[in-house]
């Protein structure tokens, strides 16, 4: 099912998106991720990644947010981006688990070319519970994650479900 917000934003409602697995979990840390991509089947990558998330045992998936479809921005000329927003619970530290999604990321193909790049998957640390983390390697809350569309829209939509 598709709900079109705009000209530039549909959202996308699929098996996997939006869903609620869990209402709680006794894993120590809340973490928001975003999801994107904008090469390959991204809406097979993404039920690829939350099927890899939800076997392993260092997180317990709880819910899931609607996709988007959205144009990209700063190098605009590529495909629109798919995003999506999973809040989940884990016992790893930042880094461990930057080092775990970014190992993700290159299992479903990401290649690094060059910043805002066409990509297969790209996940972002939006929230790590309630820290604030700023050093070379990450950045938490995720920088500017308040004036992107691709983030905003989904989480809203989520908080629903």
């Amino acid at each position: 099912m598709k709900k079109k917000l705009n000209d530039n934003l549909t959202l996308h409602y699929t098996n996997n998106f939006p869903k609620k697995l869990k209402s709680s979990s006794n894993k120590k840390y809340l973490v928001t991720i975003g999801i994107g991509g904008n090469i390959g089947n991204t809406k097979k990558i993404f039920d690829k990644l939350l099927l890899s998330l939800k076997s392993n045992k260092k997180f317990s998936i709880l819910r899931t947010s609607p996709l988007l479809t959205n144009p990209p921005f700063g190098f605009l000329e590529q495909n629109d981006f798919l995003n999506g927003i999973i809040a989940l619970k884990t016992n790893l530290s930042p880094n461990e688990f930057l080092k775990i999604m970014q190992r993700l990321e290159k299992r479903y193909g990401r290649k690094r070319s060059f910043q805002d790049a066409p990509r297969t998957l790209d996940i972002d640390i939006i929230f790590f519970d309630n820290k604030k983390i700023n050093t070379k390697k990450l950045i938490v809350p995720h920088k500017d994650w308040a004036n992107r569309e691709s983030v905003i829209i989904p989480l809203k939509y989520m908080m629903n479900i």
